[in-house]
């Protein structure tokens, strides 16, 4: 894979910080929604922008994609030249590492840019850039397939929690919710991991404040179904939920503690 001509990356270098394992929950759903263009893609590469310190989510991520889409290739892409070379022992058929930023520096336009906890260090204001930047780097729509997939949002620590938002090459397409349902008092509890674009939006009068509002009460009136567990609670809540919002996935994907909503319903107010 021939990178593009160097240049100076665009973008500030983050904290860096990462934990193998972390963002399994975003891994599994980009397998299971993503996976079918990744196979029918002629060049099925993947990024990893912003893998941070340790280039453990890179690793994981091809990993993962993998066992749904056998010919996947993996590109980590950072900002801080010293991260780029701390990974480079890591690469093998199929994973490289580049120097780079949000102009993504790899040849032709990628499947897939995954960008976890990255724009959460920068302003609000920067996102709608960011995300246009991106976008229009990734593999267009065209001959049945919906095109590329940006994924950018944010996580806890240690993975339990995570919100990102899903774009294609048009824009934002849905929000998808994931936890560890064991670790749940609320579905509200999830507001702290909003992706930059809507964390600052979780206030009266806004669509995202109304959602959790509306959760939580699916919460709390799904409470006798805790006796059977927390994820016949969490699929009885989300059930609810279907009723008045666009929950754009299923059971399936509810068992694993996850629930995705178009973006649409969810955006902020201009």
């Amino acid at each position: 894979m021939t990178a593009r001509a160097p240049s100076r990356p665009v973008g500030t270098v983050t904290r860096g910080t990462t934990n193998p394992n972390r963002l399994r929950r975003m891994d599994r759903w980009i397998a299971a929604t993503h996976g079918a263009e990744l196979r029918r893609a002629a060049e099925p590469v993947a990024v990893d922008l912003g893998y941070g310190a340790a280039p453990w989510t890179a690793v994981e991520l091809l990993g993962r994609l993998r066992t749904v889409a056998p010919r996947t290739r993996m590109v980590g892409v950072e900002i801080e030249p010293a991260r780029v070379a701390a990974a480079r022992p890591y690469e093998r058929e199929g994973l490289v590492f580049r120097h780079g930023g949000f102009e993504i520096p790899v040849a032709g336009r990628p499947m897939l840019v995954r960008a976890a906890n990255v724009l959460r260090q920068y302003e609000e204001g920067e996102v709608a850039a960011v995300w246009e930047r991106l976008c229009a780097r990734l593999a267009p729509a065209g001959g049945g397939s919906r095109g590329g997939l940006l994924v950018e949002g944010t996580c806890d620590e240690i993975g339990r929690r995570h919100v990102w938002v899903a774009l294609g090459p048009e824009g934002p397409r849905t929000v998808t919710f994931a936890t560890r349902l064991g670790s749940l008092e609320r579905p509200s509890d999830l507001a702290e991991r909003l992706p930059k674009a809507l964390i600052h939006r979780n206030v009266p009068g806004e669509p995202v404040h109304a959602f959790l509002r509306d959760f939580d009460r699916a919460w709390a009136a799904a409470a006798p179904y805790a006796s059977y567990g927390a994820r016949q609670r969490w699929i009885r809540a989300v059930r609810d939920l279907t009723a008045d919002w666009p929950v754009t996935d299923g059971p399936v994907r509810w068992r694993q503690g996850e629930v995705t909503v178009a973006w649409e319903a969810l955006a902020p107010v201009r």
